[in-house]
């Protein structure tokens, strides 16, 4: 009752429409009544014989039958369409919301959440909320309406024959309760099951060129087919439930029939307390005086259905971001761009630290390079910049200002990514060159292709900037790609800079090319380099070295080398001893990879 009362709260934006179909129920259930008394009424008329009185009522009577059909047709379509209105619009609200909830949480979120199951729950966990909706509690109004009038009605009918056909409720409701225990953890198993299917599909299929190139398709094939089954099965053992209660509510609802069909018969005939036209309107009742019982069953399959959907969603809207704006946190205006790390310490998991002290400071306009072995948490320290993370203790500054005190819109407003693993819409190459700043206009953005040395091969494409370039820029070759970042970044025209292995998907020429626009970029700006390519660690005011999450060293190129640590060590491994890198070496990264 909790999670479904938190659910209809959604629904007040669509109480008019529920309005106009809850009063259509409630004619429907009239005409319902209505109907049988008036079949009642024709019956009566025959036994009177072809008198012109009674040829008269049964076309009156006819006509008020038809009547109420018509009448029923134009309420049941009121009521069906103004219900799936309400329902389908929680459902876009329900969606809008969860998709809003989801883009405010931190990256931390997603680390053990598959895309799939997430896309499991905004669609299809959502889409069950319609049913509730649009179909299990206008059913349960109309059916509740319908019992009480029908049972009013047959035991003003005939009393005896009521009581007899009470005789297989108390079965009836023990067999609901039953299946209402059994079918809910079953169906919650089905939906996670289905958000399981989807993560594993939408991983193959954002993976298939890696599974072509090491022709592991029978592998995922029978993976694939594996959770295909599982879901299926796990649907076919909530359909067994479903196959064995509902025939078993019609044959306790047959007894009634049958006791009553049994004994109004004999009134008929042996006792005479009953007219024929009176049982065939018990008859009729009963029908609808069994229906709602049965129905009851359908209608607590489809709101379990719904629920732990809802239980689902509700489980992703009441997580909260571990990165949020502080109360109070003000907008910053256009900052200058100095960077301070004071004291700086960060873990992804409790126990097992990624950085430890990290104390340095980079002034406005000026380079950072971050260099060392893989995992020493090089792009740890540029993801608490943007406040993708927060550090676990110490802060982080920028123009002096701790970057938890203003909000994350505005501080991310002043920093541009250009990243190792580029990711592209799919839309227009003009879409993803403009996404960074949506506001520019044409001639910006092909300046910002020049200078990042991409309006060549744009031009060249088959609709030039209009060209669809595929999901995750598929159509694009490595390098074009990573053009399209830089001009991204170059017509955001932001004050902080971060590259992250910005030129590693680029040959040697392509990269001369790109150097001279990313050095036209960094100027004037306060840049964070991760240990790319050598040209650019060569060129950096400062080169800051870890090593086991900490400060090994941090000085110039040269300093460095004189030192012979860490930094030196790493030089003259990639480099084979040689004091100066040959020509040929110039491009070769320096202890590459992520941090």
């Amino acid at each position: 009752m909790k999670i479904l009362m938190r659910l209809l709260k959604f629904t007040r934006q669509d109480w008019p429409n529920f309005i106009i179909a809850t009063v259509s129920v409630l004619v429907i259930t009239g005409f319902n009544l209505w109907i049988p008394m008036i079949i009642k009424q024709i019956l009566a008329l025959i036994g009177d014989g072809q008198s012109p009185d009674a040829l008269l009522g049964i076309t009156r009577s006819g006509l008020m039958l038809l009547g109420a059909y018509l009448g029923r047709t134009v309420c049941q379509f009121l009521q069906r369409y103004y219900s799936h209105v309400g329902g389908w619009s929680l459902v876009a609200r329900m969606r809008q919301k969860t998709y809003d909830h989801i883009q405010k949480l931190s990256l931390r979120f997603f680390q053990d959440k598959p895309t799939g199951q997430l896309m499991s729950r905004m669609i299809s966990d959502t889409a069950n909320m319609e049913t509730l909706t649009a179909h299990a509690l206008p059913d349960m109004l109309s059916n509740t309406l319908l019992l009480i009038g029908v049972t009013v009605l047959v035991f003003s009918l005939n009393a005896t024959l009521a009581c007899y056909a009470l005789i297989p409720i108390p079965l009836l409701i023990f067999a609901l309760f039953r299946f209402n225990t059994k079918i809910r953890p079953a169906l919650r198993k089905v939906q996670a099951t289905l958000g399981d299917l989807s993560a594993l599909v939408q991983d193959n299929l954002s993976g298939i060129k890696e599974i072509q190139l090491f022709t592991q398709e029978p592998h995922e094939s029978e993976r694939v087919g594996g959770s295909v089954w599982k879901y299926t099965n796990g649907m076919l053992a909530s359909l067994k439930k479903t196959a064995f209660y509902h025939p078993l509510f019609e044959f306790l609802t047959s007894i009634g029939t049958l006791l009553v069909v049994w004994l109004g018969a004999r009134q008929i005939m042996i006792h005479g307390t009953m007219e024929a036209e009176t049982l065939v309107a018990f008859i009729l009742y009963l029908g609808m005086f069994y229906t709602p019982v049965t129905t009851l069953g359908r209608i607590v399959e489809e709101i379990q259905t719904t629920l732990a959907g809802a239980e689902r969603v509700f489980e992703i809207l009441d997580t909260d971001p571990d990165v949020a704006d502080s109360p109070g946190a003000s907008a910053m205006p256009k900052v200058k761009g100095a960077i301070q790390f004071d004291n700086v310490s960060f873990a992804y998991r409790k126990d097992v630290p990624v950085l430890e002290h990290i104390n340095f400071a980079v002034a406005p306009g000026s380079s950072l390079a971050l260099v060392g072995p893989t995992g020493v948490g090089k792009t740890t320290i540029a993801s608490l910049i943007p406040r993708f993370y927060d550090p676990t203790a110490g802060r982080v500054l920028i123009d002096g200002v701790d970057i938890k005190t203003i909000t994350m819109e505005s501080l991310r407003s002043q920093i541009s990514l250009v990243l190792q693993d580029v990711f592209l819409f799919n839309g227009t190459v003009a879409d993803n060159i403009l996404y960074g700043a949506p506001q520019a206009d044409e001639a910006a953005m092909k300046r910002a292709a020049e200078q990042a040395h991409a309006y060549e091969f744009i031009s060249q494409l088959p609709e030039g900037f209009d060209t669809r370039i595929g999901e995750r820029g598929v159509k694009l070759s490595g390098g074009q790609k990573q053009r399209l970042a830089i001009a991204r970044a170059i017509l955001r025209d932001t004050p902080i800079l971060i590259l992250d292995e910005a030129t590693s998907a680029v040959d040697s020429e392509t990269e001369t090319e790109i150097q001279a626009a990313l050095r036209e970029l960094m100027r004037g700006r306060t840049t964070i380099i991760i240990a790319h390519r050598l040209s650019t660690v060569r060129e950096a005011d400062q080169i800051l070295v870890l090593s086991d999450g900490r400060i090994a060293e941090i000085g110039k190129h040269q300093e460095l080398l004189r030192k012979g640590g860490l930094y030196s060590k790493l030089y003259h491994i990639q480099f084979k001893d040689a004091p100066e890198p040959p020509e040929i070496l110039e491009h070769v990264e320096l202890a590459g990879g992520r941090g």
